[in-house]
């Protein structure tokens, strides 16, 4: 009942565009910039009958363009530094060798919006004062300072490896999320971070930008990769992005950022003053919480459901077959150890992004917990019952439907009941995958530094892990009989 509520919860919250609408979509990274150049492109003019949105916080760099070669999302901002060396696998490319790459792939780019989002590394200016660091080559000099880098850029091939052998820098860095580590820079935890020059954060903590003094980052000027369909299912919005090109220029896109993580603005209302066009209404907390509880709940209750179809006879059958159940248990067990962030990655081909490979990931990490108590439930039944119920000439299927299941119940209850409180908690990670639920202001909090945001996904999140318990202990309370009950109380 419980999943069938959610379920027809998730179902009831899909939008219904209209029949005739041509939908576009726009993809954003999990940073402010990003999310800001999304906005700006969702609100440019577009055709009659054609329908602009915005999937903020998609992940990073290869999610969103998997997205966009798969058709996921029509186009995102990106930084042609980062589309030569990671993407295209073209190191010092020209904007003309880029384009016809990107042609054969059916993508095409605008020319540079006016502005180059450079990777640099840099410290507090007090600090590279101290020590008389003022390039990344005066680094190597410094073994003890402590490094700490985005997580995308400690692997990728134009971030830390490309610049560790470039300038024979001995420091192990640790990886972090980018704009916690301007807290930690801050707090003196580290001494060096890699920036985007057109952070807002550079002058608000006063810091000094490392001279490349070997030239090794490239030029990362900002640019849309969009799907060349567009032409003809939005041309009048193509045309508009298009026109985009060199009216944002560096210390515009500063003073934008700093509106947005300094001055608490929403990336909305700072892309709608910029476009000289009114601001969406901004929806209330509780309409906000409320459409995050609608999307976790569907989260959670669809790939329970389906968890629940796959894992009830997959615990009967390793009860019945104790060689197969053997396996059956250890390949359950095994895919509850895998990471869950790598999981949900791993679905994004299969499912693109979104709910879907959300989902396929939570029903995975379901099956262990109801398997695992099912088989429990089963094989802890007395043998002496079993024994009697085949005496008395019951057929298997009667056995089990009348006997065996019900004296089960309890255990398998309780394996359900771990498997949802599991979700609700893993689900948050969908919001890097761009499958909404609470996930996603705890995200936004954490990049724009807001306890209240955190807490807006993070307090609803606890206290629906504390409902679902709940609910299932009623259900379980009401579904088993009543001489069970009291079997079990003495």
């Amino acid at each position: 009942m419980l999943v069938g509520l959610v379920v027809a919860l998730a179902i009831a919250a899909l939008p219904v565009a209209p029949a005739h609408a041509q939908p576009v979509t726009v993809g954003s990274k999990a940073f402010t910039e990003s999310v800001i150049l999304g906005e700006v492109a969702a609100g440019l003019p577009h055709d009659e009958g054609v329908t602009v949105t915005h999937r903020a916080q998609l992940g990073g760099t290869r999610i969103l363009w998997r997205a966009l070669l798969e058709g996921d999302i029509d186009a995102y901002p990106e930084y042609t530094g980062t589309l030569a060396a990671e993407l295209l696998q073209m190191p010092g490319a020209g904007p003309d060798r880029m384009r016809a790459a990107l042609d054969e792939r059916g993508l095409g780019m605008t020319a540079s919006l006016g502005f180059s989002n450079t990777y640099a590394l840099g410290m507090t200016r007090a600090r590279a004062g101290e020590l008389g660091v003022a390039s990344v080559s005066d680094l190597a000099g410094h073994p003890e300072l402590k490094i700490g880098l985005s997580n995308e850029f400690m692997q990728r091939a134009d971030g830390w490896p490309g610049v560790r052998d470039a300038y024979g820098l001995p420091q192990r860095p640790d990886g972090l999320d980018h704009d916690l580590a301007y807290r930690g820079l801050a707090s003196g935890a580290l001494d060096v971070i890699d920036l985007y020059t057109t952070d807002a954060e550079i002058p608000y903590y006063d810091l000094t930008v490392l001279e490349d003094d070997r030239r090794y980052f490239p030029d990362y000027a900002a640019v849309f990769l969009y799907r060349k369909d567009l032409q003809a299912r939005a041309p009048d919005w193509l045309a508009a992005l298009q026109g985009l090109s060199g009216r944002i220029d560096a210390p515009t896109m500063q003073r934008l950022n700093a509106e947005v993580k300094l001055e608490g603005a929403s990336e909305a209302s700072v892309a709608a003053e910029w476009l000289g066009v009114a601001a969406p209404a901004a929806a209330s907390r509780a309409q906000r919480i409320w459409k995050r509880t609608v999307e976790h709940l569907g989260l959670v209750g669809i790939s329970l459901g389906l968890a629940l179809i796959v894992a009830l006879p997959l615990g009967v059958l390793a009860a019945r077959r104790p060689r197969l159940g053997q396996l059956v248990l250890t390949v359950t067990g095994l895919l509850q150890t895998l990471p869950s962030l790598a999981v949900f990655v791993f679905m994004i081909p299969l499912f693109g992004i979104g709910a879907g490979p959300a989902i396929a990931a939570l029903f995975l990490y379901s099956l262990l917990p109801i398997v695992r108590n099912t088989h429990a439930g089963l094989t802890g039944i007395p043998r002496e019952l079993r024994e009697t119920a085949a005496a008395l000439g019951l057929p298997p299927r009667t056995r089990l439907w009348r006997i065996e299941l019900p004296l089960a119940l309890g255990m398998i209850l309780a394996g359900i009941k771990t498997a949802a409180v599991i979700n609700v908690g893993t689900a948050t990670l969908g919001a890097l995958i761009g499958a909404g639920g609470y996930g996603q202001p705890i995200l936004a909090g954490i990049r724009l530094d807001d306890i209240g945001l955190i807490l807006e996904g993070a307090v609803p999140a606890a206290v629906l892990a504390l409902v679902v318990q709940g609910g299932f202990e009623l259900v379980e309370r009401g579904l088993t009989p009543r001489g069970l009950r009291l079997a079990a109380r003495h």
